[in-house]
Parts: C-alpha cells; structure tokens; sequence
C-alpha cells in the first residue's frame, strides 16, 4: 500500500517541472524543487514523531549519516536530469525511461543486501521476466520519442539519455536507503539529513554547470511568479517519497521500487491529459506509447509479486547480521527494529514548541511565495487536473490512515 501510495504522490510531483515548457533553466527548476524538498523533509517528520525522536534516531546510528548525505546528493543530480528529459520528450515519455532504476535496484538488492537470495524457481523467473517486459517497454518508448518531437531526433535522443541517467542514479541511490533501513532507522529520522546531500549538492550543480552563482540567482529571481508551484513539486514529492522509504523498509529494493513505479502511469495521466503532450501526434503513436507504459508496469508488478521464499528471508538476516558486525550493534534489537517493532520511549512523541516553530517557517516560505504566484502561461485542461488531485488526496489519506494504524509511523 505504501508503494501504491508513493506512485500516486512520485508521478504528480513531476508535474510543476512542465515549466520548463516556459523557457526557464532546468537548474533553476531544480534549485526551487529541491527547496520544497528541504522544507517538507524538515516538516513532515518532525510534526509526525517530533524533533526529539528524530535526533534520537540519529545519535542511535551516526554511521549512517553519510549514507544519508551520499543519496540526497544521488537524488539532486537525478532530478535535475529529470527536467532536462521532460524539456526535451515530455513527461509521458520520459517518466517510464528513468523508471527503468527497477532493474539498477534490483541488481543491487542482490547483490549488496542478499535480496533475492535463497529464492525459488519460480521467483526468479517473475524477476527476470519482469526484467524482460521492462527492457522491451523503453526500448519502444525510445523509438517513439522520435515521433513524439515531431522529427527532431537529436533532441529526443538528449531527453532519452537524460531520463535513463536519471534512472541509474534513481536505482543507485536505493543503496543507502536499504543500508539504513537494514539496521532499522525510522524512515522519518533518515530523511533528515538526508537533505543536506540535497542542498548542498543542487547547489554546486546550479552554480557551476551554468556559468556562475549570480547566474543562477538572477534565473531563480526570474522564477519567482512560479515558485509556489515548484516548491509544492518539491512537497509532493517528499510526501511520494516518505511512502517509498517504508515500502523500502518493510519489503526491500527489489519490491519497493517495482511497485512505487507505477508513478510512470501516474505520469502519463498528467502529461497527457493535464498538459496535453502527444495531441499532435497520430493515435497508432499515443495507444503504442500507452501500451509500452503498460507493459513495464506489468513487468514491475511481475517482479513484485514474487513471494519472499523462506531462504530468501535467512539471507536477509544475514545482511543484518553483517551491518550489525560492521558497525557494532545489538542484533536482537535491529531484528526487531527492521520488523517495525519499535519501543515508544517515554515522552517521544511529545510536541516542543520548536516543533511548530518549524512548520510555520515552512507555511511562512509557502505564504510569501503565494503572494507573487501566477498560473503559467500553459495550455493545461483544469477539469483533468482536479479530478487527478480529488484522488492524490483519497489515495494519501488511504495509505497514510493504514500505515498509522499499523505500525504507528514506527
């Protein structure tokens, strides 16, 4: 559910990046993006378990700060990759392109955390047919990008590189989140610092690959009539990713991803019905695109539902059991905390009063960046675009109600 969940919120997140449509940098995107990032990665967790449970969790496992540091920077060089593929192919296309980190994460599930060891017959051949089906759909998307730009074949072949670079960093960046959730961290502290690889990172990217720091600031300075819209992006996306860091949790890389990315299908409705991408192109072009998407969807629900065999689940502890050596842990202990089963220390979820002075810092941000807010100058069809976010808001409400009935946002 949580991977279902994290597709829904993941492939609505992209959407405000259809403003590159508008002329503007695709660093400068991701630079308000990551922003929205920053503040929703700081608010979330602290208004779910507060600031106090977050630290704990952190001083519990130092060692795995620099892992956290190492994805965010992961995620930012991925994103913007993402905004150069949806400048150059648009979203129906590029989305299913970068999704091909299902089989990055797969490889290293297997071959750094033992996922997929131990399994049966059976199982590895769901995962390899998966593999196949996944493959077969970029391929075709591939081709039809030529089709979807209109003949501009260099541009295609950018955006088509761009969206499967995004994708090996995407399916890199599942390493540190399974290293960390082996040795049992709650998702909601690890997402913290996680940030700081973000920030940090956009904003070496942004001041050097463009030319110059002020550079960058006088293309942000040009963003500000749309800043809301990104910034919200950036939200959304954590509030995708969140869910996708307990379905990672909870059953491994190798299902986690297969599930969260049927955001790509999520991100054909909003390319193609909110922006109206491929309304010029012939309708043997748009069923072929939508039957690709499909396919990849099948592959990745093919490898998901693989069951877990019990030799796989001893390799697991195995890797647990290896973490536990490596940095010095209670094994007992990151068994049950890798199970969900976490003791509330007294007090922990206690609000202090710097807890909601930092999430009105963050509606403070939103609000300022309302008051010079625009609609963009994009054809966009609003009834589509209503009826797609009436459903974001059930399917968050659906999973965020389980997942807090269930293991308490342990």
């Amino acid at each position: 559910m949580c991977a279902f969940a994290a597709g829904a919120w993941l492939g609505a997140a992209e959407a405000p990046a259809r403003l590159v449509a508008g002329g503007y940098s695709p660093f400068a995107i991701s630079c308000c993006m990551v922003a929205g990032v920053f503040l929703a990665r700081w608010t979330l967790p602290v208004m779910m378990r507060g600031a106090g449970s977050v630290v704990r969790d952190l001083r519990a496992s130092p060692h795995l700060m620099v892992w956290a540091v190492l994805a965010g920077a992961l995620w930012s060089v991925a994103n913007t990759l993402t905004i150069f593929a949806i400048r150059d192919v648009g979203l129906a296309i590029a989305f299913p392109l970068w999704n091909t980190n299902t089989l990055i994460g797969i490889f290293w599930g297997w071959a750094l955390f033992h996922e997929l060891r131990g399994a049966t017959l059976g199982g590895w051949v769901k995962v390899l047919g998966g593999a196949g089906a996944i493959v077969s759909g970029s391929v075709m998307l591939s081709a039809l990008s030529v089709h979807v730009m209109n003949g501009a074949p260099g541009q295609a072949m950018r955006g088509v590189a761009a969206a499967l670079g995004a994708g090996v960093l995407w399916g890199t960046m599942y390493v540190p989140y399974r290293k960390a959730y082996l040795t049992g961290i709650n998702p909601l502290s690890f997402v913290t610092i996680f940030t700081f690889g973000e920030v940090g990172t956009m904003l070496m990217v942004g001041a050097t690959l463009p030319g110059s720091l002020p550079a960058l600031g006088r293309e942000l300075h040009a963003l500000r009539p749309s800043l809301l819209w990104l910034l919200l992006g950036g939200f959304c996306w954590v509030i995708g990713d969140l869910f996708q860091q307990y379905a990672t949790k909870y059953v491994g890389i190798s299902r986690a991803i297969p599930l969260s990315n049927t955001n790509q299908l999520w991100g054909f409705a909003w390319g193609v019905l909110v922006f109206g991408e491929m309304a010029q192109a012939p309708a043997s072009v748009r069923l072929t695109a939508l039957a690709a998407s499909g396919l990849m969807i099948a592959g990745a629900m093919l490898i998901a539902g693989s069951a877990v065999s019990s030799g796989e689940s001893q390799s697991t502890v195995k890797a647990v059991q290896r973490e536990c050596d490596r940095y010095d842990l209670d094994l007992h202990q990151t068994l049950r905390l890798h199970a969900g089963v976490e003791g509330q220390e007294p007090g922990a979820s206690r609000r202090r009063w710097w807890d909601y002075a930092i999430a009105l810092a963050a509606v403070g941000v939103f609000a300022w960046a309302a008051t010079e807010v625009t609609v963009p100058s994009l054809a966009l069809h609003l009834r589509y675009a209503i009826i797609l976010t009436v459903i974001l808001f059930a399917v968050l409400a659906a999973g965020g109600w389980l997942l807090w009935k269930r293991t308490g946002f342990a």
